[in-house]
């Protein structure tokens, strides 16, 4: 196809005196092209064209429409659509759509309400860091080949994009100070302000819609000296470098994966590793603003906040507590008093009377119960009536070993397989899990596991085996060695 700027060549040359075939060789077409625009004079000049060249299908609904995106100006195109072809009177064909969204897409434009605008922020080197959390599931991370579900705290500095991220599993307080901790003393500088979202774990609702900041949340800010600032609710991307951050590090760690060859780490420390690697290699081209920042930052404080809620609870008769809106057991002894539950982001802890009771992984969400069966199992025995419709029945199983074991003494033994398997538990408690759960193995592999007293009869024996024992037979004359050469 022959272009302005052939034509305008074109008649350069000609004009110049060459002749056809010369100037049209020279501009890249054929003589007989060539030939053509040099009677036009050159490129002709379109007039614009006023009239359609088919009939617009909507004419006839077209103010009914206008209606439609004047009541409601959030309607999608293809919503009015599909009201539309619901009507008797008229029919549109599924390729009229798009006529429809091209003559709203004018209509919005030249009378539709006015668009949001996006203002351009400056940012001052040491002023503010922002952080929020971010789902990390599309990553299809594993360890250990089990699906890793996790979340980042993600924490960036606006000026210098600079970045620092750590391992999550909720959106909680303390999931929220480990981090912004972790970041501030990896950075051993400390900011002037701190940008969230809306987080609960920063924030409460008041009365008449807004948010403020709660009280254990400025506690931090204040330690370190640190202003708080937050979002617009509903305006996220006032939040926007560390929200485009989020987005940015994925792609880096999803491309950083695939170059690895695989999604699955051995452990969650190989994990970690990995992530700082790519983290540490983002920053790499950012040292130069970040010292910018670091050299306006205040000081850090001389010592590091506790990263931990501190409740006290009653132990109720269940041999449970409630903390973080969740239940886990605690020691039977403790039933009836008063302990210190020390919530940190991923454990949980038990102190009564100074001393550390019990530890446990913190669950996720809320309404959710960890169960320890050593903690209960010596009332379970003594009430083994009580395993069949127990709530938390399930936590029993330690493994899925112990289930089938179950599972094996319910064929044999039918509604006394509950005192069995109970009496088993009681052996796991009282010598070794795993040592249970071995014997366990053995026995359904061999398929001898009857009764409760199979497991006993291997792990602890009535009459354990006697242990040879020589006693080496003694030389006295040694000592008389030693009494002759001793002064007298």
């Amino acid at each position: 196809m022959v272009g302005p700027r052939q034509v305008r060549s074109l008649m350069e040359f000609l004009g110049k005196g060459k002749p056809l075939y010369v100037a049209a060789t020279r501009s890249g077409m054929t003589e007989k092209t060539a030939r053509k625009y040099r009677g036009l004079g050159g490129v002709p000049v379109r007039t614009p064209r006023t009239y359609r060249t088919r009939k617009d299908p909507f004419e006839t609904v077209w103010p009914e429409v206008e209606k439609l995106l004047e009541t409601s100006p959030g309607l999608e195109a293809v919503t009015i659509f599909e009201t539309l072809r619901l009507r008797e009177d008229v029919a549109f064909s599924d390729g009229q759509l798009r006529t429809l969204q091209r003559r709203i897409r004018r209509w919005r434009a030249s009378r539709g309400p006015e668009k949001e605008v996006m203002f351009p922020q400056e940012h001052r080197p040491g002023e503010a860091g922002q952080s929020d959390f971010t789902d990390m599931r599309d990553l299809e991370v594993k360890i250990g080949g089990e699906p890793f579900e996790h979340l980042l705290y993600h924490f960036v500095l606006p000026y210098s994009n600079w970045e620092w991220a750590s391992i999550c599993f909720t959106e909680s307080f303390e999931s929220l100070v480990a981090g912004l901790q972790g970041a501030i003393w990896e950075m051993g500088r400390v900011p002037k302000k701190h940008r969230t979202d809306n987080l609960s774990a920063a924030t409460h609702e008041l009365r008449d819609g807004g948010r403020s900041f709660n009280e254990r949340y400025q506690a931090v800010l204040d330690h370190y000296g640190m202003t708080a600032d937050r979002n617009t609710p509903g305006r996220g991307h006032e939040n926007g470098d560390v929200e485009q951050g989020h987005h940015r590090l994925k792609r880096s760690l999803e491309q950083a994966l695939l170059l690895r060859g695989g999604r699955d780490f051995e452990s969650r420390g190989e994990y970690e590793a990995f992530l700082r690697k790519v983290i540490e290699g983002r920053n790499r081209g950012r040292w130069e603003k970040y010292a910018e920042e670091l050299a306006l930052m205040g000081p850090l404080p001389l010592t590091r906040l506790s990263e931990h809620r501190t409740d006290r609870v009653g132990v109720s008769v269940f041999s449970t507590i409630r903390a973080g809106n969740n239940v886990y057991s605690v020691p039977s002894r403790l039933i009836g008093e008063r302990v210190e539950v020390r919530l940190y982001a991923e454990t949980v802890e038990v102190f009564y009377a100074g001393e550390r009771v019990c530890a446990m992984e913190r669950l996720r969400g809320s309404g959710n119960a960890r169960i320890d069966y050593r903690h209960l199992i010596f009332s379970l025995v003594r009430k083994p009536g009580a395993f069949a419709r127990y709530r938390y029945r399930e936590a029993l199983f330690p493994s899925m070993t112990f289930r089938w074991a179950y599972d094996a003494l319910v064929e044999k033994l039918g509604e006394r397989a509950d005192l069995s398997y109970v009496r088993i538990l009681h052996l796991a408690a009282t010598t070794t899990e795993a040592g249970v759960e071995e014997t366990l193995s053995e026995l359904l592999a061999q398929g001898e596991l009857t009764r409760w007293e199979d497991v006993k009869e291997r792990v602890r024996p009535d009459n354990p085996p006697i242990p040879a024992c020589q006693i080496p037979v003694v030389d006295l004359r040694a000592y008389d060695l030693c009494l002759e050469g001793s002064p007298s």
